[in-house]
């Protein structure tokens, strides 16, 4: 996790510039409150970063207290928020049944451990609390994954949840009827090292932590051109899997997962 956080400090300041698909998602996900959610008095959002999802919650709930939380301080130094915590949100710094909203914007991926996070979450939300967030899924950089596959069988390119098992995993902490919605989004590219440095740029470039002897010169202009295999109309894809979800803290009743396509 240091090797994660030291990535999202270093590239705090040029982050927003970068983030288009993160800023996106970010507006997709506020969207979602207009059927969800009507009021909230208290909001923590987890991974918040700049900010990209804290400042649409801003303009959504005037009127409320917006928590903004993440575990790289230098993003912090950029979010407007007035009311920003530095942690890990494994180990919530707030009493139980605190808030009344948790919010998240792909950061979950980066948690090794939902069970644990979901635990947390749970454990600070008031009752009929409820949890939004959005991350990514399996085909999530599929492009990439496959050429480097073709190269060696190590792993370059981080491993994300099904929607399905982060659904289990939410009944399996409490939280009620789960719904998990899945869409896919397609940014283009001129080349492979435009991809590699937009990736670099919003702090997402640690892919697994390995040896460079893995990723020498010719392997690595290998992958390259397993990769311009992919090019369409002079363009290359790169694949994101964005899977939304929330649910709710309710202290009786049986849940039961939903699974929604867009």
């Amino acid at each position: 996790m240091s090797q994660v956080r030291s990535a999202f400090n270093k590239a705090s300041n040029n982050y927003d510039d970068h983030a288009f698909l993160q800023k996106e998602i970010a507006v997709r996900l506020d969207q979602k409150l207009n059927t969800i959610s009507s009021k909230a008095d208290i909001i923590l959002d987890l991974g918040a970063g700049t900010g990209l999802l804290s400042q649409q919650l801003t303009k959504r709930f005037s009127n409320s207290e917006i928590i903004c939380l993440d575990f790289a301080q230098q993003p912090l130094k950029y979010n407007p928020s007035s009311s920003k915590i530095c942690a890990n949100a494994n180990y919530l710094p707030l009493p139980d049944n605190s808030v009344n909203m948790i919010t998240s914007n792909l950061m979950m991926q980066w948690c090794p451990n939902l069970n644990t996070l979901f635990l947390e979450c749970f454990r600070v939300l008031k009752n009929n609390g409820l949890i939004l967030f959005s991350t990514f899924g399996p085909d999530t950089l599929k492009e990439l994954k496959k050429s480097w596959l073709i190269v060696d069988d190590k792993t370059h390119v981080n491993t994300f949840i099904d929607m399905h098992d982060i659904g289990d995993q939410m009944l399996q902490n409490g939280f009620q009827n789960p719904v998990m919605e899945m869409e896919t989004l397609t940014l283009t590219y001129q080349t492979v090292i435009d991809l590699l440095h937009d990736l670099k740029a919003i702090g997402a470039q640690t892919v697994t932590k390995r040896s460079k002897s893995l990723t020498g010169k010719d392997k690595f202009q290998l992958m390259i051109k397993m990769y311009e295999s992919y090019k369409n109309n002079g363009k290359l894809p790169a694949t994101y899997e964005v899977i939304y979800g929330h649910a709710w803290k309710k202290t009786t009743g049986v849940g039961n997962i939903t699974l929604e396509s867009q």
